[in-house]
């Protein structure tokens, strides 16, 4: 599989395909690192967490409130308890992101359809992200795009490709920046060793 990558300045993305067998159950190893005192490989700080923001700022889209990276509501919801484990697929996922501080993408790759391109969204574009219909304005914000638009980013993955009960194969996408030199390749090795734990059979994506 190729992702083709636009200029970036700052952007250092990386990203893996994940085959499963049979559609991903709960992993309680992986349900142990759920936890902001878990042992890991890599950590987060705030250098860490203004870094990401520096990086998703740079189109122009302002990482705040409601917008702000997907890993700073994990961060959030780990600290208030409110982080449950969903299955391998997407809890190998939250683990990676949670301790490195890095937003990661997980979409089923058999509701994607390539050429798949990670690009800056223009002005006014959105998609839904959630089953209740809402929309996430993603316009000046890094995005995964497939031959529909837009499908994932380092806030919120639009529902249109999200994993489900059945899904067998994900693309993940590691949102790193170049000012964190070795942090997203650190981070990565990590996450393909979670999920290879779990059963699921990695695959290399070539970025171009």
């Amino acid at each position: 599989m190729r992702i083709t990558v636009d200029p970036h300045p700052l952007l250092d993305v990386l990203a893996f395909v994940t085959e499963y067998a049979s559609p991903p159950g709960r992993d309680d190893a992986l349900a142990a690192l759920m936890k902001l005192d878990a042992a890991a490989p890599v950590s987060s700080d705030d250098r860490v967490r203004a870094a990401v923001r520096d990086l998703l700022r740079h189109g122009g889209y302002k990482p705040t409130g409601r917008g702000k990276p997907a890993s700073e509501y994990l961060l959030r919801a780990v600290g208030e308890g409110t982080l449950s484990t969903i299955n391998a697929a997407v809890d190998a996922c939250n683990v990676a992101s949670l301790h490195s501080g890095l937003p990661i993408s997980v979409v089923d790759l058999d509701k994607a359809r390539e050429p798949l391109r990670v690009g800056i969204a223009p002005a006014d574009e959105s998609y839904v992200f959630n089953a209740s219909g809402q929309t996430i304005d993603v316009g000046g914000l890094l995005c995964l795009w497939d031959e529909g638009g837009p499908c994932a980013n380092a806030v919120k993955d639009s529902q249109r490709t999200k994993t489900s009960a059945t899904t067998l194969r994900t693309l993940a996408v590691v949102w790193g920046t170049k000012t964190l030199p070795g942090h997203t390749e650190r981070t990565t090795a990590w996450y393909r060793a979670l999920v290879a734990q779990s059963g699921g059979v990695v695959r290399e994506v070539e970025l171009r």
